[in-house]
């Protein structure tokens, strides 16, 4: 079934239109493009069917939930998962299930890929009975996983290849804005495409952005991650310190939460983060391996990273003390041991 304006529900436009300046020198990316961005519809207000099916491969922390919004909103569901008994709660609610990446591909006329690191998405795409085994023309490939920009062109090459369509698609939110469906779309990659998955985005994401060539999408999200795990580090610093001059950390909590430099992450994890609780929706062995990634873009073009790179070995330290699938917040108990040295 070839991907067309009906393969999503009619829905209303609402492209919020940005340009961005051109930058004097293009060393990888080109940043001469135009974003736009969309405001997305609540599911309820999509159609109640889609024409087409779609494969969800990866139902991990992040890919359960959206793959179950999907089906919430009345779309043909296919998965897959490496541990199949992952795809149980979904087989369950009458999620369909083929026993390859490659047969899911096979089966829909769009897949969507939400895998943990650059080797997995390659693995899931075009290794054996990867997705792209069962790409062709008339279907699309959309990988909303967090990988470096050379992971992300290596597999719109091999998808190219089938005639298939690619956009990636990294996610900017964690485990609670995925299950409620606000995360937001950092896309790149075939324009026709994107539209035609448009709905489908709405229904998983507040927003969504098309940033234009391949690699762009990767890039933004390395970005966007690197400042969160640089600001998480920061703030781990700030509690700690609060609490040995004598403040209550709590405190310092509310008053963050209430200033210029209020994020809704402060206000989210701070108060278990007091108490020593750091409740998975995000986990620190991916924050460290995006701050890895973003070192690297940082090097490709010779931009100078101090602060990212300091806050890299911090979760480094984090990891090394077992706090890999604990909630990237558990990046704190690396400073409270580093202060008892």
């Amino acid at each position: 079934m070839a991907l067309s304006s009906t393969f999503c529900p009619r829905i209303p436009n609402k492209f919020r239109y940005t340009p961005i300046s051109s930058f004097p020198s293009k060393p990888l990316l080109s940043l001469s493009f135009r974003t736009f961005a969309s405001l997305a519809s609540d599911a309820s207000s999509q159609a109640d069917k889609f024409s087409g099916r779609v494969g969800f491969l990866g139902l991990g922390i992040m890919g359960a939930p959206m793959a179950q919004n999907l089906m919430k909103a009345g779309c043909d569901v296919t998965v897959w998962n490496r541990t199949k008994s992952k795809c149980d709660p979904l087989i369950n609610l009458g999620a369909k299930y083929q026993s390859s990446p490659e047969e899911v591909a096979a089966n829909c006329d769009v897949t969507f890929a939400m895998l943990a690191d650059p080797e997995s998405a390659i693995d899931v795409a075009c290794g054996k009975n990867g997705a792209a085994s069962g790409m062709g023309p008339g279907k699309g490939y959309v990988d909303v996983s967090t990988v470096d920009v050379s992971t992300s062109k290596l597999i719109n090459e091999h998808i190219k290849a089938t005639g298939a369509l690619f956009l990636e698609a990294p996610v900017s939110g964690s485990k609670k804005p995925a299950e409620d469906g606000q995360l937001i779309f950092l896309t790149a990659g075939d324009k026709s495409l994107y539209d035609s998955v448009a709905a489908l985005l709405d229904i998983m994401g507040k927003s969504r952005f098309y940033l234009g060539e391949v690699g762009n999408g990767a890039a933004m999200k390395l970005v966007v991650n690197m400042i969160m795990g640089s600001m998480m580090a920061s703030f781990s610093e700030g509690i700690l310190l609060s609490k040995k001059v004598g403040l209550d950390p709590n405190v310092l909590v509310e008053v963050v939460s209430q200033g210029a430099i209020s994020a809704p992450m402060y206000s989210l994890k701070g108060p278990s983060m007091v108490k020593s609780l750091y409740p998975t929706a995000f986990p620190l062995k991916h924050q460290q391996k995006d701050l890895r990634l973003a070192l690297g873009l940082a090097e490709s073009v010779s931009q100078s990273t101090p602060i990212a790179a300091a806050a890299n070995e911090l979760y480094k330290v984090a990891k090394s003390y077992g706090l890999s699938d604990e909630d990237f917040s558990a990046v704190i108990e690396a400073l409270k041991a580093k202060s008892q040295d």
